[in-house]
Protein backbone atom coordinates (compact mmCIF):
# COMPACT_ATOMS: atom_id res chain seq x y z
CA UNK A 1 0.00 0.00 0.00
CA UNK A 2 1.42 3.39 -0.98
CA UNK A 3 3.04 5.35 1.70
CA UNK A 4 3.56 8.54 -1.15
CA UNK A 5 0.45 10.38 0.38
CA UNK A 6 0.27 11.32 3.65
CA UNK A 7 -1.32 14.48 5.54
CA UNK A 8 -1.97 15.42 9.13
CA UNK A 9 -4.12 14.80 11.54
CA UNK A 10 -6.38 18.55 11.31
CA UNK A 11 -6.65 17.29 7.80
CA UNK A 12 -7.66 13.96 8.28
CA UNK A 13 -10.54 14.75 10.34
CA UNK A 14 -11.36 17.14 8.19
CA UNK A 15 -11.81 15.77 5.14
CA UNK A 16 -13.08 12.54 7.30
CA UNK A 17 -15.87 14.75 8.23
CA UNK A 18 -16.84 16.31 5.03
CA UNK A 19 -17.26 12.75 3.85
CA UNK A 20 -19.82 11.67 6.99
CA UNK A 21 -21.63 15.00 6.24
CA UNK A 22 -22.14 14.46 2.72
CA UNK A 23 -23.58 11.18 3.10
CA UNK A 24 -26.33 12.39 5.27
CA UNK A 25 -27.61 15.82 4.06
CA UNK A 26 -29.06 14.08 1.21
CA UNK A 27 -31.88 12.34 3.68
CA UNK A 28 -31.77 15.32 5.74
CA UNK A 29 -32.59 17.78 3.28
CA UNK A 30 -35.25 15.04 2.29
CA UNK A 31 -36.53 15.24 5.83
CA UNK A 32 -36.55 19.50 5.96
CA UNK A 33 -38.31 18.98 2.12
CA UNK A 34 -40.91 16.92 3.05
CA UNK A 35 -41.79 19.14 6.26
CA UNK A 36 -42.16 22.05 4.36
CA UNK A 37 -44.51 20.48 2.08
CA UNK A 38 -46.74 19.72 4.90
CA UNK A 39 -46.55 22.73 6.12
CA UNK A 40 -48.14 24.32 2.91
CA UNK A 41 -49.53 21.95 1.42
CA UNK A 42 -53.81 21.44 2.11
CA UNK A 43 -54.33 18.52 -0.33
CA UNK A 44 -54.17 15.54 2.12
CA UNK A 45 -52.86 13.17 -0.83
CA UNK A 46 -49.56 15.54 -1.39
CA UNK A 47 -49.28 15.69 2.38
CA UNK A 48 -49.24 11.82 2.75
CA UNK A 49 -46.93 11.55 0.22
CA UNK A 50 -44.86 14.20 1.54
CA UNK A 51 -45.16 12.20 5.25
CA UNK A 52 -43.83 8.86 3.77
CA UNK A 53 -41.05 10.90 2.35
CA UNK A 54 -39.88 12.10 5.72
CA UNK A 55 -40.45 8.59 7.21
CA UNK A 56 -38.40 6.99 4.53
CA UNK A 57 -35.75 9.82 4.92
CA UNK A 58 -35.63 9.62 8.73
CA UNK A 59 -34.78 5.94 8.29
CA UNK A 60 -31.84 6.50 5.69
CA UNK A 61 -30.33 8.67 7.86
CA UNK A 62 -30.77 7.02 10.66
CA UNK A 63 -29.15 4.14 9.23
CA UNK A 64 -26.42 6.04 7.90
CA UNK A 65 -25.27 7.72 10.96
CA UNK A 66 -25.53 4.38 13.02
CA UNK A 67 -23.34 2.95 10.40
CA UNK A 68 -20.68 5.92 10.36
CA UNK A 69 -20.69 5.67 13.97
CA UNK A 70 -19.14 2.45 13.86
CA UNK A 71 -16.89 2.70 10.62
CA UNK A 72 -15.30 6.11 11.56
CA UNK A 73 -16.17 7.02 15.76
CA UNK A 74 -14.42 5.85 18.37
CA UNK A 75 -16.86 2.80 19.30
CA UNK A 76 -15.01 2.29 22.79
CA UNK A 77 -11.71 2.35 24.43
CA UNK A 78 -8.38 1.85 22.47
CA UNK A 79 -8.38 -2.11 21.73
CA UNK A 80 -11.78 -2.53 22.07
CA UNK A 81 -13.89 -5.18 20.23
CA UNK A 82 -16.94 -4.68 18.54
CA UNK A 83 -19.92 -7.21 17.98
CA UNK A 84 -19.53 -8.43 14.50
CA UNK A 85 -23.71 -8.71 14.81
CA UNK A 86 -23.59 -5.20 15.06
CA UNK A 87 -21.53 -4.72 12.45
CA UNK A 88 -24.07 -6.45 10.37
CA UNK A 89 -26.91 -4.93 11.87
CA UNK A 90 -25.76 -1.54 10.43
CA UNK A 91 -24.20 -2.98 7.32
CA UNK A 92 -27.76 -4.43 6.34
CA UNK A 93 -29.72 -1.16 7.17
CA UNK A 94 -27.72 1.11 4.61
CA UNK A 95 -27.68 -1.67 2.10
CA UNK A 96 -30.93 -2.23 1.94
CA UNK A 97 -32.21 1.50 2.00
CA UNK A 98 -30.10 2.03 -0.85
CA UNK A 99 -31.42 -0.39 -3.63
CA UNK A 100 -29.00 -3.14 -2.56
CA UNK A 101 -29.19 -6.75 -1.53
CA UNK A 102 -26.78 -7.84 1.17
CA UNK A 103 -25.29 -11.34 2.01
CA UNK A 104 -23.67 -11.75 5.37
CA UNK A 105 -21.46 -14.94 5.90
CA UNK A 106 -19.57 -15.08 9.51
CA UNK A 107 -19.24 -15.71 13.17
CA UNK A 108 -21.68 -14.20 15.53
CA UNK A 109 -18.21 -13.14 17.58
CA UNK A 110 -16.30 -10.14 18.50
CA UNK A 111 -13.40 -8.75 16.13
CA UNK A 112 -10.95 -6.03 17.70
CA UNK A 113 -12.68 -2.02 16.87
CA UNK A 114 -9.83 -1.51 14.15
CA UNK A 115 -10.68 -4.58 12.33
CA UNK A 116 -14.63 -4.29 12.39
CA UNK A 117 -14.15 -0.68 11.03
CA UNK A 118 -11.88 -1.76 8.42
CA UNK A 119 -14.70 -4.33 7.34
CA UNK A 120 -17.67 -1.42 7.36
CA UNK A 121 -15.03 0.56 4.83
CA UNK A 122 -14.86 -2.15 3.06
CA UNK A 123 -18.71 -2.18 2.57
CA UNK A 124 -18.40 1.56 1.74
CA UNK A 125 -16.43 1.13 -0.84
CA UNK A 126 -18.48 -2.48 -1.93
CA UNK A 127 -22.22 -0.08 -2.05
CA UNK A 128 -19.94 2.44 -4.10
CA UNK A 129 -18.53 -0.26 -6.60
CA UNK A 130 -22.65 -0.60 -7.01
CA UNK A 131 -24.11 2.85 -8.21
CA UNK A 132 -27.14 1.01 -9.92
CA UNK A 133 -27.25 -1.38 -6.71
CA UNK A 134 -26.72 -4.83 -6.78
CA UNK A 135 -25.79 -7.76 -4.59
CA UNK A 136 -23.24 -7.67 -2.39
CA UNK A 137 -22.14 -10.59 -0.24
CA UNK A 138 -19.22 -10.52 2.61
CA UNK A 139 -17.59 -13.64 3.76
CA UNK A 140 -15.78 -13.09 7.37
CA UNK A 141 -13.34 -16.30 7.99
CA UNK A 142 -10.66 -16.94 10.10
CA UNK A 143 -10.01 -15.46 13.30
CA UNK A 144 -7.65 -13.62 15.61
CA UNK A 145 -4.45 -13.19 13.29
CA UNK A 146 -5.71 -14.87 10.56
CA UNK A 147 -8.80 -12.98 10.40
CA UNK A 148 -10.40 -12.69 6.40
CA UNK A 149 -12.57 -10.41 4.92
CA UNK A 150 -14.09 -11.04 1.60
CA UNK A 151 -16.99 -8.95 -0.47
CA UNK A 152 -18.18 -9.62 -3.82
CA UNK A 153 -20.12 -7.16 -5.63
CA UNK A 154 -22.30 -7.93 -8.42
CA UNK A 155 -24.44 -5.82 -10.52
CA UNK A 156 -25.22 -3.59 -13.58
CA UNK A 157 -22.15 -1.44 -14.27
CA UNK A 158 -20.07 -2.51 -10.82
CA UNK A 159 -17.12 -0.92 -11.10
CA UNK A 160 -14.48 1.08 -9.14
CA UNK A 161 -12.66 3.77 -10.59
CA UNK A 162 -9.14 2.69 -11.99
CA UNK A 163 -7.33 4.73 -9.91
CA UNK A 164 -9.32 4.20 -7.00
CA UNK A 165 -8.44 0.54 -7.47
CA UNK A 166 -4.82 1.16 -8.18
CA UNK A 167 -4.68 3.17 -4.98
CA UNK A 168 -6.66 0.50 -2.73
CA UNK A 169 -3.97 -2.51 -4.30
CA UNK A 170 -0.75 -0.09 -3.11
CA UNK A 171 -0.34 2.22 -6.44
CA UNK A 172 0.48 5.90 -6.59
CA UNK A 173 -1.60 8.39 -4.48
CA UNK A 174 -4.88 10.13 -5.60
CA UNK A 175 -5.32 13.68 -5.08
CA UNK A 176 -7.54 13.78 -1.48
CA UNK A 177 -10.59 15.30 -0.85
CA UNK A 178 -13.95 14.36 0.65
CA UNK A 179 -14.88 11.68 -1.88
CA UNK A 180 -11.37 10.18 -1.77
CA UNK A 181 -10.45 10.05 1.76
CA UNK A 182 -12.60 7.31 2.55
CA UNK A 183 -10.42 4.81 0.41
CA UNK A 184 -7.62 6.86 2.23
CA UNK A 185 -9.06 5.65 5.71
CA UNK A 186 -9.69 2.35 4.54
CA UNK A 187 -5.43 1.95 3.72
CA UNK A 188 -4.70 2.99 6.68
CA UNK A 189 -6.84 0.98 8.73
CA UNK A 190 -5.91 -1.74 6.55
CA UNK A 191 -2.11 -0.77 7.98
CA UNK A 192 -2.73 -0.85 11.77
CA UNK A 193 -4.46 -4.61 11.65
CA UNK A 194 -1.93 -5.27 9.25
CA UNK A 195 -4.42 -6.63 6.48
CA UNK A 196 -3.59 -5.83 3.09
CA UNK A 197 -6.36 -5.06 0.90
CA UNK A 198 -6.40 -6.62 -2.61
CA UNK A 199 -9.05 -5.46 -4.97
CA UNK A 200 -10.22 -7.09 -8.53
CA UNK A 201 -12.79 -6.06 -11.00
CA UNK A 202 -14.35 -8.38 -13.90
CA UNK A 203 -17.25 -7.94 -16.08
CA UNK A 204 -20.51 -7.08 -13.60
CA UNK A 205 -18.13 -8.01 -10.61
CA UNK A 206 -15.89 -6.01 -8.17
CA UNK A 207 -13.84 -8.97 -5.60
CA UNK A 208 -13.07 -6.75 -2.19
CA UNK A 209 -10.20 -8.45 0.02
CA UNK A 210 -8.26 -7.82 3.24
CA UNK A 211 -6.42 -10.98 4.64
CA UNK A 212 -3.90 -11.10 7.59
CA UNK A 213 -0.41 -12.73 6.83
CA UNK A 214 -0.64 -11.94 3.20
Amino acid sequence: MSEDRTIDDLELSALVSSKICHDIISPVGAIANGLEIMDEESDESMREHAMALVRKSASTASAKLQFARLAFGAAGSSGAEIDLNDAERVARAVAESDKHTLEWDGPAVTLLKDKVKLLLNLMTIALEALPRGGAIKVTISGGGDETAFNLRCAGDKARIPEEIANFLNGGAPVNLNAHSIQPYYTILLAKAVQMPLEITAGEGEVLIKAAAGK
